[in-house]
């Protein structure tokens, strides 16, 4: 079991935590700076350090030798889903909170009440058992389960290819499963040894990817305390997935097509070369074709990626496959959940496989998970199936929301609505106000509002009518979402069908997380 780091000048702090948490049978490993923290995990046995480091690190934010907001950064850098909890004295609350933006899970105030903190870092343990979970879901290969003959065509690709380290494009719908086939790319390749490091150029800000890409120099800006080296050296004799290629700023378009074309890269800030030898797996939703006509995309990228295309179908294209998933989905759920696995009524099978899921395979995981925690009896009948499955099953799927991916968008705006109603409807009944879905013209109300609303800003002679109405909504279903989950925001992430980086990165765009902070005040 990895251990907690504890991160304090204070030896007295470091014994106190130390002692409290050996009682509740958690191994840990204490600092008294950050420069130890990073040479400790420079000295952690090759692979995926998330394997090998620590399952929570505890930090306080003054110390000689760095600082532990710096040291969250770093750490946030190269392990994205690791708790770090921040301590601080009250006189630096504010530091405290802007810990936050910067990815901290939580901040404990000096003097602390001891089982208050021990409490709060097993919930960060349980946290990081959770997306360690996550993780190792992702990796196992014999989730990719598919009978339709378009499944089998991919499960075919990938077997051709198995000799071979060529660059592959992966194109789908969100939700449709690219990583779960660049694994398999990976796994079943002459590389398979080395690691798999994926990134999704869509979840990392602009200013921050390139350092992500590349790693920097100590001293190429501010905060760069040390040397970090980035993905395509963590990728090194291994495969770096490119996840949502086509959200790539245009000038790091140029950066990659010069690693592909010439083999070497210089890190930010850096003036030797660095050899890369790395198979690139990249993924996108949208139609790159149209965005290099646009000019959006580099046409010499998009022909150094496009060498062999391997195309993964939505799951309206398979629709034979449902029954086959969904029971796998609620076996996993039952696991995850350590309770009795449920077992689906033939007719809601039917049922469920006549829905359009516009979210795809990802939609279909969430809903068994819904109906693992939500359905009252051992037997799922068609009745308990969620309020979008039952009044949507048997819609086609919504033409537009191929243009809105073409976009840029992951998804179109009446399609996202569809997939959240469920959790507005939840709340609904939180509040004293039950839905009443007895009625088809109710059930539409919201749609007839978000028209006039529409409406209402055109004729007022507004340009972005879409931004607002857009920002309005993901901010109301991600406020709803985190009301259900008292503030969770890994499972409300998984409520909604998006991924954790995404929800945290539209909290703080839509500015969230003050209201969040503001709340808890």
């Amino acid at each position: 079991m990895k251990p907690i780091w504890i991160v304090d000048d204070d030896p007295s702090i470091r014994f106190v935590l130390e002692k409290a948490l050996a009682r509740e049978s958690l191994d840990t490993r204490s600092f008294s700076n950050p420069r130890e923290v990073l040479a400790a995990l420079a000295d952690l046995p090759q692979g995926d350090p998330a394997q090998q480091g620590p399952r929570v690190l505890v930090s306080d934010i003054r110390m000689p030798g760095g600082s532990g907001l710096q040291l969250l950064e770093q750490l946030h850098a190269q392990q994205p889903d690791l708790p770090v909890i921040i301590m601080t004295a009250y006189s630096d609350l504010d530091s405290a909170v802007s810990a936050f933006q910067r990815g901290a899970f939580e901040y404990l105030p000096k003097p602390f009440d001891l089982p208050k903190a021990v409490q709060l870092i097993r919930r960060a343990v349980e946290e990081s058992e959770r997306e360690q979970v996550a993780e190792e879901r992702q990796t196992v290969m014999a989730e990719m389960l598919g009978q339709a003959p378009a499944m089998q065509d991919v499960f075919r690709a990938i077997g051709r290819l198995s000799q071979s380290s060529v660059t592959v494009m992966i194109t789908g719908e969100s939700g449709s499963g690219k990583e779960l086939v660049a694994r398999a790319l990976h796994k079943h390749s002459p590389v398979s040894n080395g690691p798999f490091v994926a990134i999704n150029t869509a979840a990392i800000p602009k200013d921050l990817l390139e350092s992500e890409l590349f790693g920097h120099e100590r001293g190429a800006f501010t905060g760069a305390q040390t040397q970090r080296r980035g993905r395509f050296e963590q990728a090194e004799g291994g495969t770096l997935f490119l996840d949502e290629i086509g959200d790539m700023p245009f000038d790091l378009q140029t950066r990659l097509l010069r690693v592909l074309s010439d083999g070497q890269f210089y890190r930010v800030g850096g003036h030797t070369a660095v050899k890369s030898n790395v198979r690139v797996i990249a993924a996108t939703h949208q139609n790159l074709e149209q965005r290099v006509k646009d000019g959006i995309f580099r046409e010499d990228l998009f022909h150094r990626l496009n060498v062999i295309r391997l195309r993964l179908p939505s799951l309206r294209e398979r629709a034979e496959d449902v029954p086959m998933l969904t029971k796998h989905f609620l076996q996993r759920s039952a696991k995850q959940l350590g309770v009795e696995p449920k077992r689906i009524a033939d007719t809601a099978l039917q049922r469920l496989a006549q829905f359009s899921f516009p979210g795809n395979v990802r939609q279909l995981e969430n809903i068994c998970h819904w109906l693992t925690v939500m359905a009252p009896a051992q037997q799922i009948s068609v009745q308990d199936l969620p309020p979008e499955v039952l009044h949507r099953s048997t819609a086609a799927p919504d033409a537009s929301i191929t243009a809105t991916e073409r976009q840029g968008e992951p998804m179109h705006l009446s399609a996202s609505m569809e997939m959240g109603k469920t959790v507005v409807q939840l709340t609904s009944a939180a509040m004293g106000s039950p839905p009443d879905f007895s009625s088809a013209a109710d059930d539409h109300r919201w749609e007839s509002l978000l028209e006039a609303e529409a409406r209402k800003l055109l004729a007022q002679g507004h340009h972005d009518v879409w931004d607002i109405l857009s920002k309005r909504f993901e901010s109301s279903l991600i406020t709803t979402a985190l009301a259900q989950t008292h503030g969770k925001r890994m499972e409300a992430a998984q409520r909604l069908g998006i991924g954790r980086n995404t929800i945290t990165r539209k909290i703080q765009e839509l500015g969230l997380d003050e209201a969040e902070r503001g709340a808890a005040e």
